[in-house]
């Protein structure tokens, strides 16, 4: 009886346990991202030390998983879950402020990140870069290496031939130097178009990342990943605690889909999964106009802007209730033509 009470009591004990697994997995991930560090004269892509250590303390006390980008991409890309609340840290363009003053810090807590990195200025030696050799300690000590093209350019602005070049020249600079090429690559200035994405594909990456808000799930493809932008204005406490508590709003169906505008304001709207159950609560907003009008039906979503997107850049983010006080997030980044 004893014995048989035992098993009974493990097979429920086992079931509950099931269930937390299943509580506690998800299929996303948020994605931070950082460009300087403590280099005050550039506040638009520069983190004071106090809010970098700040967004550190957060992510080591909280119930946060942070874990490596290619880790995260892998899981994403198998369908293996991953704990609920996963954080993914990127630094862009391999500022020597990443060596001096993001690197230490993050080894402190035992946290890694992905440097994504555009080879000439590094191979040049050009001040306020980082080296090869600085690099090269950055990856022994297991933080991973992207690549963000050779020199930085708005790549839907080149031609196929050149965006070609772009790629296969920093890909053999970073074989010659790191002995690999990184299998994730990150759009300059988060810029891209759909024959830029095909190039990245065709160059053998395997994922790529924008700088347009939103939570990473791969549900409509692994070649416009969000990231959410850490910086001096939207870098308070508040900010990356509602980043990193955030849900996927996940739509398919995107009109349009280039991101390059050709026609301007845009038709925009996209379709909504079918387990996102809170469309009448859709709301989506840009910077110049606020909050925008969205019409439903069913689980299509058509945003319309009351005038034209302007800048070189221009940000639609889309946002909707989740469960436990969560909000889901979509963001889209323009270019206007």
């Amino acid at each position: 009886m004893i014995s048989r009470l035992l098993t009974v009591s493990g097979v429920v004990l086992g079931l509950l346990l099931g269930f937390v697994g299943q509580a506690v997995a998800a299929d996303h991930a948020v994605i931070l991202m950082y460009h300087r560090f403590g280099e005050d004269r550039f506040p638009s892509t520069n983190v004071r030390l106090t809010q970098f250590e700040d967004h550190l303390q957060v992510l080591a006390q909280g119930d946060y998983t942070v874990l490596p980008l290619d880790d995260i991409v892998a899981r994403l890309q198998s369908g293996t879950p991953l704990p609920d609340r996963t954080v993914g840290i990127t630094i862009d363009d391999a500022y020597l402020s990443v060596y001096d003053e993001a690197f230490p810090r993050l080894q402190a807590y035992g946290f890694t990140a992905t440097v994504f990195v555009a080879t000439q200025p590094v191979d040049r030696g050009l001040r306020g870069y980082m080296s090869w050799d600085q690099l090269r300690e950055l990856q022994a000590a297991g933080f991973g290496i992207g690549s963000q093209t050779r020199t930085h350019p708005h790549m839907h602005r080149l031609s196929a031939d050149q965006n070609r070049d772009e790629l296969e020249v920093s890909n053999s600079r970073f074989i010659a130097e790191l002995g690999m090429r990184p299998d994730l690559f990150a759009y300059p200035y988060g810029e891209y178009s759909l024959s830029v994405i095909d190039a990245v594909r065709d160059a053998g990456f395997i994922a790529a990342f924008g700088q347009h808000s939103g939570i990473a799930h791969g549900y409509d493809g692994f070649f416009e990943l969000p990231r959410f932008a850490m910086n001096e204005q939207y870098g308070s406490r508040d900010r990356l605690e509602l980043a990193i508590n955030g849900l996927p709003l996940k739509v398919d169906q995107i009109v349009p889909e280039d991101v390059v505008l050709t026609d301007n304001p845009p038709a925009y709207g996209f379709t909504l999964s079918a387990d996102m159950d809170q469309e009448r609560q859709l709301r989506c907003f840009n910077s110049n106009y606020g909050k925008l009008d969205v019409a439903i039906l069913g689980k299509r979503a058509e945003i319309r802007m009351p005038g034209p997107l302007s800048g070189p850049r221009a940000k639609v983010n889309c946002t909707m209730p989740g469960p436990e006080g969560r909000w889901r997030w979509f963001g889209r980044q323009f270019l206007p033509e």
